[in-house]
């Protein structure tokens, strides 16, 4: 008796999670909306986390949230 014992590929193991903007979660373009569902984390660590780095990082956050909103397409 040969058993077949099944095996699992990247592509079934792996969900597929594409960085768009959300319009549901949206307060400006919906990018941090978008990046949390593609994270899977709340989209308020994403929004807080954006600030830190506008803040800290002389506002390059807010330079990175304009390329991307240029770039990343709406769901």
């Amino acid at each position: 008796m040969s058993a077949e014992i099944p095996t699992s590929t990247a592509a079934n193991t792996e969900t597929n999670r594409k960085f768009r903007r959300n319009r549901g979660e949206r307060m400006i373009a919906g990018l941090c909306g978008g990046a949390a569902k593609a994270l899977g984390v709340d989209p308020t660590i994403v929004r807080v986390a954006l600030i830190a780095v506008t803040l800290f990082g002389f506002g390059s956050g807010i330079l990175l949230y304009l390329a991307c909103w240029l770039v990343v397409p709406e769901e």
